[in-house]
């Protein structure tokens, strides 16, 4: 099978590593790129002069092309994957799926009625750091988990179209989402505004997944430090996921407690402390970014499901869309309906430059209008 032809729509922050990405991988080539910047198209022509530059999306599609990667603002990802799955192309689209759970649920039947794959660049499912705590976890090295707790911080990005949970919550949630393997009961979120008034720049979010489970995510564009830390508690052992630490990612400990057994309810209320070994598994290094890629293409070629299909996708974005209306009910618990089929009440109609409450942060006619589509 010769190289799958590939088009980068957005040259911003994340287009410049999908292209290096699909250059190196040997089912893909990048054939061409599209900005509505002619600077930005400068910038990749002078790194990588075959690839053809084009100012719209409308030229794009006119080019011989077997699948799109798209790193462009959120609002647009609905109606570029749209085009592009129309025009029968597979579409890889970068965190998150789309702006609400309409339009995510739209673009999964679209994919599904074209007979196309269409994948959500949760990159760090293809962690190998990831993985392996998906396997330990499976595997019932943990025991019964009974919590996760999430710090993802640090100064800035500060994003113009979404808040701060749109922007860094996706990656904790596809991560418990894809180690867990369960759907979340309710969310609760709070979150305040400093720098602009509609986007929340620091959140915190509670997730009940049942079964005493529950999990909690600190997300922040104003801290001074970088954070970047799970913690995933069981009842036999613990681990820690810093993935700062590129040489020690994963620290397993066996430390917890452990409940006294009896016959009456005085011995069962017994509280034990437990205190062993930590240890840090072997990680084999590797790239995120190229691993998505990579099994893009093989989607494409086995017509297979991706790991991060548009069913995750869509996962993750009823559960952002959910926090985002508990914010504005002050934190008030939202619940969610049980699976993403048929829910179609994840997400309200309006009218175009009319708030919505579920959207990532602008009035939901922002942005509607992109250069590209024009």
């Amino acid at each position: 099978m010769s190289k799958l032809r590939i088009a980068v729509v957005g040259a911003g922050y994340w287009g410049p590593n999908l292209i290096r990405n699909f250059s190196a991988c040997p089912l893909t080539e990048v054939v061409a790129i599209c900005d509505a910047n002619p600077q930005r198209l400068e910038a990749i022509a002078r790194n990588y002069g075959h690839i053809q530059g084009v100012g719209s999306l409308d030229q794009l599609l006119e080019l011989p092309l077997d699948a799109v990667a798209i790193a462009t603002p959120v609002s647009t990802h609905h109606p570029i994957a749209s085009r592009c799955l129309e025009a029968g192309l597979h579409v890889l689209v970068e965190k998150p799926l789309a702006a609400t759970v309409r339009e995510a649920r739209s673009l999964v039947e679209q994919a599904e009625r074209c007979g196309r794959v269409l994948m959500v660049d949760h990159t760090y499912l293809f962690s190998n750091a990831v993985r392996r705590i998906k396997d330990l976890i499976d595997q019932g090295e943990l025991g019964d988990l009974y919590y996760v707790d999430s710090i993802r911080i640090n100064l800035g990005l500060f994003q113009h179209d979404v808040n701060v949970i749109w922007d860094l919550t996706p990656h904790d949630l596809s991560i418990v989402d894809y180690v867990l393997g369960s759907e979340a009961r309710s969310i609760s979120a709070w979150g305040c505004t400093h720098a602009d008034h509609d986007i929340e720049d620091i959140a915190y979010v509670n997730v009940d997944f049942g079964d005493h489970l529950m999990a909690n995510f600190h997300v922040n564009w104003l801290s001074p430090v970088k954070i970047r830390q799970m913690i995933f508690a069981g009842s036999r052992k613990s681990l820690v996921f810093n993935e700062l630490n590129t040489t020690e990612p994963i620290k397993v400990y066996d430390r917890g407690i452990e409940l006294g057994e009896g016959a009456d309810e005085r011995h069962r209320l017994l509280v034990g402390y437990r205190t062993g070994d930590i240890w840090s598994p072997y990680i084999e290094p590797g790239e995120a970014l190229q691993g998505v890629v990579s099994h893009f293409a093989a989607c494409i070629r086995d017509e297979a499901v991706p790991l991060s299909d548009g069913w995750l996708g869509l996962r993750v974005i009823r559960m952002l869309e959910a926090a985002n209306r508990s914010i504005r009910a002050q934190g008030g618990r939202v619940v969610l309906s049980s699976g993403v089929q048929g829910n179609g009440g994840d997400a309200r109609t309006q009218r175009s430059g009319e708030w919505d409450s579920d959207r990532p942060g602008r009035p939901s006619g922002s942005q509607r209008d992109h250069v590209l589509l024009r």
